[in-house]
């Protein structure tokens, strides 16, 4: 009786608890930049800043993230990361698939020393676009 108990448990977890990892998060951009790879293999500068109104979509039932720019990107999660600490900053690494075929890294950035500013860095091979934002 104690076996079934606890096979019982087990399984209650495994089918609830990655519904509530599965969910909705939109955040707002208040500005963007972006970066590009020069021909000898170094990055540019950034651009300077750039008002954004975009709303970003990570939604975790579909494993995708949604940017509703004036060109709507849809960037499928192929995995999810393990959250890194580093100093003032948590980090959680996506690879992500553009729907054109793209393959790009994004990690959303938690900045704890500075009131937690979130940003999104999508980075390509051959460019970076920083996107700073809070949630909505």
């Amino acid at each position: 009786m104690k076996i079934l108990k606890s096979l019982a448990l087990c399984l209650f977890f495994l089918v609830t608890v990655p519904k509530t990892f599965a969910q909705t998060y939109r955040f707002k951009a208040s500005s963007f930049s972006l970066t590009e790879k020069n021909e000898d293999g170094t990055w540019g500068k950034w651009t300077e800043p750039e008002q954004s109104t975009v709303i970003i979509t990570l939604d975790g039932k579909k494993d995708r993230i949604v940017i509703g720019s004036k060109d709507i990107q849809i960037y499928q999660i192929m995995s999810y990361g393990e959250k890194i600490v580093s100093g003032d900053d948590e980090t959680i690494p996506l690879n992500c698939m553009l729907t054109d075929g793209r393959a790009c890294t994004i990690l959303i950035i938690t900045r704890k020393g500075q009131g937690n500013r979130k940003q999104f860095y999508i980075n390509f091979e051959d460019v970076k676009i920083v996107y700073n934002v809070y949630v909505q």
